[in-house]
């Protein structure tokens, strides 16, 4: 599933870096609208009259800008800090926390000064020495849909890989990831895919590939010896769900080579907040999504707002589930944690 920009806005000094001068040039011989702005943060001009047509709009807007803060966001408890080379994800999955986070149009941003990020980042890793420090490039982002034309995943994959005390850990929807297959990567980043049942893709995750497209990009990955992780998210209650979850980690199981080791998995419950509700029926106002209040239990969350969450007993239910057969079907795998 291949991502193609409808427009493509660069900020006014993206492309006095090499990487902004490659896009810029790309993109003029392509059949997109091209457009100077003054900053990637304050972005006008993506067309839509209702919340639907805004964001439809922006999935389909590539903002190439200059990261100015080289500050690092924490990502407790995944890592250390948040590697930034881009923001927001092409997919429409209409559960997404990114929603409600990124405004009406969350647009997709990528960021022209990777050297300097990537150079912030090795200070980061020598004031932490000598431990080791861990770095994910995914907390507000899927990075692999504008690999194609960036480059940067590799290149950050790359730099880990000639990191002692730097490790690099990301997750993906998108099976585009032949390129990133040879990158000398020296064990030193994790790749991580999402995945979830036929269902639940063909419901609520619009515009990003197939379970069976993942699973064997995930079989790829593993060829390539990198370390493989794999995001369950959002485990979703209904009917025959075990059947389909087990069909999922079987499929897995067939196509991964049962040679590889050190295989985790993070497993992720369905979750809502009101306002990410409010969000989502704003811009899926024909969604299924599970979210009656009445039929959840209500949790405050470490950012100081409520979250509506499967009961105690459903939630047991489904530990039980996956703890059980993921040790059954993955011999020796880890699972990290289940929320």
């Amino acid at each position: 599933m291949i991502f193609k920009p409808k427009r493509v806005y660069f900020e006014n000094t993206a492309r006095d870096y090499p990487l902004g001068k490659q896009l810029y040039d790309y993109f003029q011989g392509q059949n997109v609208e091209i457009k100077i702005i003054g900053s990637h943060n304050r972005v006008t001009g993506i067309p839509g009259e209702t919340p639907q047509q805004a964001y439809m709009e922006a999935k389909r807007t590539l903002v190439v800008g200059v990261r100015r803060t080289l500050k690092f966001s924490p990502c407790k408890p995944s890592a250390h800090y948040q590697l930034p080379i881009g923001t927001s994800c092409t997919g429409k999955c209409e559960y997404c926390y990114l929603n409600t986070t990124l405004g009406k149009k969350p647009y997709i941003r990528v960021y022209v000064n990777v050297d300097q990020i990537l150079e912030q980042t090795r200070k980061y890793i020598e004031e932490r020495k000598p431990e080791l420090t861990l770095f994910e490039g995914a907390a507000t982002s899927d990075p692999v849909p504008v690999e194609r034309y960036t480059g940067s995943l590799k290149k950050a994959i790359e730099f880990f890989g000639e990191q002692e005390l730097g490790r690099f850990r990301f997750v993906t929807k998108f099976n585009d990831i032949d390129s990133l297959l040879h990158a000398k990567h020296r064990g030193h980043t994790t790749f991580r895919f999402s995945l979830n049942t036929d269902r639940v893709i063909k419901d609520y995750e619009h515009d990003t590939p197939g379970a069976a497209e993942r699973v064997e990009a995930a079989g790829k990955v593993a060829r390539a010896d990198y370390p493989l992780g794999f995001l369950i998210a959002p485990i979703f209650i209904y009917d025959q769900w075990e059947k389909d979850y087990l069909a999922l980690l079987q499929s897995l199981r067939e196509t991964v080579p049962s040679n590889v080791k050190n295989i985790s998995f993070e497993l992720i419950t369905h979750r809502f907040t009101a306002r990410a509700k409010n969000r989502i029926l704003e811009v899926f106002p024909q969604t299924t999504l599970p979210m009656e209040e009445k039929e959840r239990k209500f949790k405050y969350g470490q950012f100081g707002y409520g979250k509506y969450i499967y009961t105690k007993e459903e939630m047991n239910e489904i530990k039980e589930f996956f703890t059980n057969n993921i040790k059954s079907v993955f011999k020796g795998a880890e699972i990290k944690y289940l929320v």
